[in-house]
């Protein structure tokens, strides 16, 4: 069965900034909203984002009932206020209160229940991939993301996250356990781009 990563003290660097990075350790949620925002940015400034946004919003957590209830037009310029969170703040600010909504309708806001109960790596993918904004890609590095760092792992977790699951891989935010697996995720995604280009 899957383990909650509650109990545990799990730390992670992929904001490469420590207040980030615990926020990002304690608080499914935060992990979760940071891939949401792992998009045409920079990683570390994606999953930054979740912790200037807890600071913005006068806490040291995130709340999805909070986010979701929240004004519209309020939450947006929680994320215009410069420095903006995010290259593009207006729309990431809509995506993270749908994404918010979502999980309040669907697992009372508690962002862990997506994967708690999940008995396989292609059931939680598949619940991943519900998510609004998570793609089939996206769903696969975050399955990664949990399986590598956060202790996730149901039945065939790898399998499902397809590439990313791979040990010892750089391929993605779920290998980065510092500045130099950072610079070789980096690296491999600027051959996949050139290579891209090629064909």
């Amino acid at each position: 069965m899957t383990q909650s990563n509650k109990s545990k003290d799990i730390t992670l660097r992929i904001a490469q900034q420590p207040e980030a990075d615990e926020l990002l350790g304690r608080s499914p949620l935060a992990a979760m909203i940071g891939m949401l925002l792992d998009q045409q940015v920079p990683m570390e400034w994606a999953f930054s984002g979740p912790f200037t946004l807890a600071q913005r919003m006068g806490s040291d957590d995130l709340d999805a009932h909070e986010i979701a209830a929240y004004d519209p037009e309020a939450f947006t310029e929680l994320f215009t206020a410069k420095p903006a969170l995010h290259r593009y703040p207006g729309s990431m600010a809509k995506r993270v209160q749908q994404l918010c909504q979502f999980l309040v309708a669907e697992y009372d806001g508690d962002a862990s229940a997506v994967w708690n109960d999940a008995g396989t790596g292609a059931e939680l993918l598949k619940r991943l991939k519900a998510l609004p904004g998570f793609g089939a890609q996206k769903a696969q590095i975050f399955l990664a993301l949990l399986g590598k760092q956060l202790d996730v792992r149901p039945t065939g977790w790898r399998a499902a996250a397809g590439p990313y699951g791979e040990a010892g891989s750089h391929r993605s935010v779920a290998d980065i356990t510092g500045p130099d697996s950072l610079a070789k995720v980096r690296a491999y995604k600027q051959e996949a781009k050139a290579a891209a280009k090629k064909s």
